[in-house]
């Protein structure tokens, strides 16, 4: 098996790698949830090698996230469920669609804001088209919280769903109310680990975020951009124990936890 620019190699790499009996033992045990959060890290590795400016980084970080859509394509096709092929169909389909100024005969010239506004109108008649259809397939109650995206960040979710509940007085008047459901949150948390249930544990600690964008939401903060905020706090801060430690001839795995959380709080304190 040799590296190929054909697309039809790398169908036929993960059809090898998921092969009972001399595929890969990992790769044939995963599912669709399994594999979803890679494709989420994977869609973030590529935003952050454009943010960098790193064309090198980008031609990798794009392969990686095309293995996730011929991963769950391959799966999908062993269901009988559809194929990578038809996922091409459809995103092609999709594109000539909202594009008629560029593959219909169309008289005059389009602006971009007239190419928008068209985009938007072709869009939502196929989400009604979309919404037509599952009603046919069931009579389903239509909620609140129907108009969420689901395929969003989990932070953004849960902000835009608690922002909609808001909107008929499920929600609290007061910033402390939801502290007070944070510090009640993590009480249950620790009963948790008393019990030793890691679903349970799991389960928890989803509320505690939840609760945790919901204080953010309150006092007007922004949960992805505070959190992206402390991730670029602690590498500085982490960064100052490290540059100490090699001054000092000394490394990481031979500084205790004291004297890290010492130069940890020097490094706060610069700060």
């Amino acid at each position: 098996m040799t590296p190929s620019r054909d697309i039809s190699r790398l169908l036929e790499i993960m059809a090898m790698l998921r092969t009972p009996g001399s595929g890969c033992p990992w790769d044939m045990e995963q599912n669709f949830a399994t594999i979803a959060p890679y494709t989420i890290e994977e869609a973030y590795e590529v935003a952050d090698a454009i943010a960098r400016g790193d064309l090198h980084d980008l031609r990798d970080e794009l392969g990686d996230l095309l293995l996730q859509v011929v991963f769950h394509a391959r799966m999908a096709e062993e269901q009988n469920a559809f194929s990578f092929g038809d996922v091409v169909e459809a995103i092609t389909r999709k594109m000539i669609r909202r594009h008629p100024h560029v593959f219909a005969d169309q008289d005059g010239l389009l602006t971009p804001s007239d190419v928008k506004g068209a985009w938007e109108r072709i869009k939502a008649e196929e989400k009604a088209e979309r919404a037509a259809e599952r009603l046919a397939a069931e009579a389903s109650h239509k909620s609140l919280l129907s108009s969420v995206k689901a395929g969003q960040p989990a932070l953004a979710q849960a902000m835009e769903l608690q922002r909609k509940a808001s909107t008929v007085g499920f929600d609290w008047n007061d910033p402390r109310a939801v502290l007070h459901k944070i510090r009640e949150e993590a009480d249950e948390i620790e009963q948790a680990l008393d019990r030793g249930d890691s679903q349970e544990l799991r389960e928890e600690t989803g509320d505690l975020l939840f609760a945790l964008v919901n204080l953010a939401r309150h006092i007007g903060a922004d949960p992805e951009m505070a959190l992206r905020g402390t991730n670029a706090k602690f590498e500085r801060r982490f960064g100052y124990i490290e540059r100490e430690l090699q001054s000092q001839g000394r490394s990481l795995e031979g500084a205790s936890l004291a004297e890290m959380d010492a130069l940890w709080n020097e490094a706060k304190e610069k700060e």
